[in-house]
């Protein structure tokens, strides 16, 4: 397989996957985690997580990531993790197993009833919702272990699933994924932007549109914009 492509963008690398179809290829036995980068992420400092992106496997998942690879001479696409986890199990889902962890209860088994239904031949070792309590991680670890999935969908929201899932990683080797908010959208329990707003590569208004409080969030992609401008990245 050629080589990908890899920058530093504010201290943090990034993988230029020119495809989907090349990261898809790229994961298929890696042991490792993908992280989902955005602007939002990218300009931030957070040592503890930088260290974590930089060890592991960070895509670009927001047109923020994009415009900074441009800037430095490397063409890399969008690919949206609300997307990417359904493409791997529709490309792995005989050949590898599954493991999934977040959300609430009732938006987990929807989830994992879904899956069943779209993907017959899919194999899901196990599931519970992302409330992990007392030695409800520790139990986690256990029944991951005793498993062994090939791959883990954890659902918590950044960074706290990036943290957990590099912790899981030391106990049981697998390819891991964060997924936000995914299952969520996936049940059917909230929607996702405007197939017009996903091709304009502008997902993150129609949140800020039906979240008002995101908005100083969203700064985070005019600050670091400019920082794309200006060559400080």
């Amino acid at each position: 397989m050629k080589a990908i492509k890899t920058a530093k963008i504010n201290g943090k690398k990034i993988y230029a996957f020119k495809s989907k179809h090349q990261l898809l290829d790229f994961i298929c036995d890696k042991k490792s985690i993908l992280v989902a980068l955005n602007a939002e992420k990218l300009n931030k400092k957070v040592p503890r997580l930088d260290r974590l992106i930089n060890q592991n496997i960070g895509y670009a998942d927001g047109i923020g990531a994009v415009w900074a690879l441009k800037k430095k001479g490397i063409n890399s696409i969008k690919i949206a993790g609300a997307e990417l986890w359904l493409d791997i199990i529709k490309k792995y889902q005989e050949t590898k197993s599954f493991y999934l962890v977040g959300a609430s209860e009732e938006v987990i088994k929807k989830t994992v009833d879904k899956l069943f239904l779209e993907y017959p031949r899919i194999n899901i070792k196990g599931f519970r919702n992302g409330y992990l309590k007392g030695d409800d991680k520790d139990n986690l670890v256990k029944d991951i272990l005793e498993k062994k999935p090939d791959m883990v969908f954890i659902a918590m929201g950044s960074p706290a699933q990036e943290y957990v899932m590099a912790e899981f990683l030391k106990k049981h080797e697998a390819l891991y994924m964060g997924l936000g908010g995914s299952f969520d959208v996936y049940s059917g329990t909230k929607k996702r932007a405007p197939a017009l707003f996903i091709k304009l590569g502008i997902e993150w208004l129609y949140r800020l549109i039906k979240e008002p409080t995101r908005l100083s969030r969203q700064f985070s992609l005019v600050k670091f914009f400019f920082k794309i401008i200006f060559d400080k990245i």
